[in-house]
């Protein structure tokens, strides 16, 4: 099989990178089954403290493979195959990027399409290009949904409006008018993408071992309770939070007036 997607650990900061940069990193079946395994290297390197995920050449990604979808021997119909290697595969590698105990960088170094959509914006903090760009083809061109979380994400982080019309008009949004909009981090000159995404890569990697999995679930939890729920949820959290040894190291450092040095996980 070959290498479409690359795995290294520079220091504490690993880095994912997708390398298929003639097909414009396509998500094909074996690109998934690559970066899922990778994915679980990151979870299981207890030295690794963040993540960088990007890609080679002139795009991010640009979605499905659609050179997949054509005549099969399989029985099923197009949509239930798909759907199945949704449910097995391709939405696993949502949750898997979301589940993982570290933050996630995401450097976006182009175009942006389809499913790659959902990859990009399932990291913590995302940093585009500015000659990079966001488009769902889905309903306007194929008439099928956005899919991998993009409704979640794009509902979340934009707003229904601008969600619907991006989705029904199938414009490109630009870097610069995401990061105005909200929907991603920063945008910055090409040339200084990687770098500057490494660095965020670095400065998140002194986090306490717990900061992106507990910011996570309590931003995913606010989007479904009222203030009263959520005020107690973060009681909750503070309950089993401020007894831990970072809390302690924090208040420390703080005295000591230095920045704290949180151990790794």
């Amino acid at each position: 099989m070959s290498e479409l997607v690359t795995y290294r650990v520079d220091g504490d900061v690993a880095v994912i990178t997708l390398n298929n940069p003639e097909r414009l990193n396509p998500m094909s079946g074996a690109l998934q089954q690559q970066m899922r395994q990778h994915l679980a290297a990151v979870a299981a390197d207890k030295a690794v403290r963040a993540l960088l995920i990007t890609a080679a050449g002139r795009a991010f990604c640009v979605g499905a493979d659609l050179t997949g979808f054509g005549p099969s021997e399989d029985p099923r119909s197009l949509g239930n195959r798909t759907a199945d290697a949704m449910h097995g595969q391709s939405n696993r590698l949502i949750s898997d990027i979301r589940a993982l105990p570290v933050p996630v960088v995401v450097a976006v170094n182009g175009a942006t399409a389809g499913a790659g959509v959902g990859i990009a914006l399932s990291g913590d903090v995302v940093i585009a290009a500015k000659s990079a760009y966001f488009y769902l083809p889905f309903m306007c061109k194929l008439g099928i949904v956005p899919d991998l979380g993009t409704t979640w994400f794009y509902q979340r982080l934009l707003g229904t409006g601008r969600a619907t019309a991006l989705t029904l008009l199938g414009d490109r949004l630009p870097a610069d008018k995401a990061a105005d909009w909200g929907l991603i981090w920063q945008c910055v000159d090409d040339a200084a993408l990687q770098d500057e995404a490494l660095a965020t890569a670095r400065r998140l990697a002194q986090l306490p071992a717990h900061a992106a999995l507990e910011t996570r679930r309590a931003y995913e939890a606010a989007a479904g309770h009222t203030l009263d729920q959520q005020m107690h949820y973060e009681a909750e959290r503070q309950r089993e939070l401020l007894d831990k040894p970072e809390m302690k190291e924090g208040v420390a450092a703080f005295l000591e007036k230095r920045a704290p040095r949180f151990p790794a996980r």
